[in-house]
């Protein structure tokens, strides 16, 4: 096991009841909200109504900024942080799923920033200060309620880049499943396979003697899969959505990464292909991590053996390792059939064209991924192996 450093304050309040008690979380200081969120769902549920008058109940003066879009522009976010910074906001609420929030954090980021906020994603600068923010969770997928980290798509040079600062992570995040009910079935199994891509960027890993994090690993994926199983029978089930939900964040909150190696190559291309394509993001992943699976499997292939038999169950008696791995993966590319997400480049209508372009973007004048080092030669190969 590897030294590390854990750091994560977000309060996180769950349950049918978290939305009436936001009151109690936002500091008491806070005059001026700007309310982030995206189009006009949040309106229909009825979601809106109730946090715009606990926000008066509290004599917040609210500033409201919608349009989010799934992968955050950062057209949007120049725009919030001029805002912010013309009208002295306090405080940042991000009422919706990751874009809002990764989109609320990056503004979060830009207001003490004298230049252009895109600088921070590509300049490396660390960050000093940032305006706090809380976060009402409608759609589990990406953990980025309580997480440290904000990706955002730059639509001019078409770059899908991260910040990363414990400064980002929300001062609260109210998670309440009963918002998830009336979620799209490509948006909620979209998610599920972010959520276990996050698990997975963890668990293969190269890190010896990390048992307890491997069985964290393992037992988020296993109820993640079962639960989704539960949903496809009955999308109502309040039940396999609070799972969903509480699953998704401990997936990206930093626990199950704990003292060790860390992937994330994954994620690397599939931003790529949304960069281009605006692919959603889980989908994205669905296409890759198989392909990236087969790919490098061997060059550790207890890892994909472990995975195999305590994830997947796969029964080993009369087969070899290799055997056990491939089932692994195979059960895996079963379970997203089985969800009806997609797991080729061609079920998106993604042209073949861009591979290089892709693997340059994605790895620069160096290679991505701990678990396996890949360069822009490999990326390629990958991606050949998604069609």
């Amino acid at each position: 096991m590897n030294s590390f450093y854990y750091y994560n304050p977000t309060k996180l309040v769950f349950g049918k009841d978290s939305v009436s008690k936001m009151g109690n979380y936002i500091p008491k200081d806070v005059k001026k909200i700007l309310l982030h969120y995206g189009k006009d769902s949040i309106k229909r549920s009825g979601l809106y109504d109730e946090v715009i008058e606990i926000l008066k109940n509290n004599k917040i003066e609210v500033i409201e900024l919608s349009g989010v879009e799934p992968n955050p522009k950062v057209s949007l976010v120049r725009e919030g942080v001029k805002i912010c910074k013309d009208n002295n906001i306090d405080f940042i609420l991000a009422v919706g799923g990751g874009s809002v929030i990764d989109s609320a954090k990056a503004i979060s980021a830009g207001v003490y920033y004298e230049k252009d906020v895109w600088e921070l994603f590509t300049e490396g600068i660390e960050l000093k200060r940032a305006l706090p923010l809380g976060v009402i969770l409608t759609l589990p997928a990406t953990g980025s309620e309580s997480s440290s980290a904000t990706i955002v798509t730059n639509e001019e040079t078409l770059q899908k880049l991260g910040l990363e600062s414990d400064l980002l992570r929300p001062k609260f995040a109210l998670l309440n499943p009963e918002l998830t009910l009336t979620l799209p079935n490509k948006q909620t199994f979209a998610g599920i396979v972010d959520i276990l891509s996050h698990v997975m960027e963890r668990y293969f890993t190269n890190t010896t003697d990390v048992e307890l994090t491997d069985n964290l690993c393992e037992g988020t994926m296993r109820a993640v899969i079962s639960n989704a199983y539960k949903l496809l029978d009955n999308p109502n089930d309040y039940g396999a959505r609070a799972e969903i939900m509480l699953s998704g964040t401990i997936a990206h909150s930093g626990i199950l990464g704990l003292g060790r190696e860390e992937d994330w190559a994954s994620h690397r291309i599939g931003h790529e292909i949304t960069a281009l394509y605006g692919t959603t993001h889980g989908v994205t992943l669905s296409i890759v991590l198989p392909a990236w699976m087969k790919y490098v499997y061997k060059e550790n292939i207890d890892r994909f053996v472990r995975f195999a038999k305590f994830v997947f169950h796969v029964d080993s008696n009369d087969k070899t390792n290799e055997e056990i791995a491939l089932l692994g993966i195979e059960k895996f590319e079963g379970f997203l059939k089985d969800i009806k997400i997609p797991i080729r480049l061609k079920e998106e209508g993604i042209p073949y064209d861009d591979f290089n372009t892709m693997a340059e973007k994605c790895t620069g004048s160096g290679s991505i991924g701990r678990f396996v080092k890949l360069s822009k030669e490999d990326v390629v190969k990958i991606l050949e192996m998604a069609k």
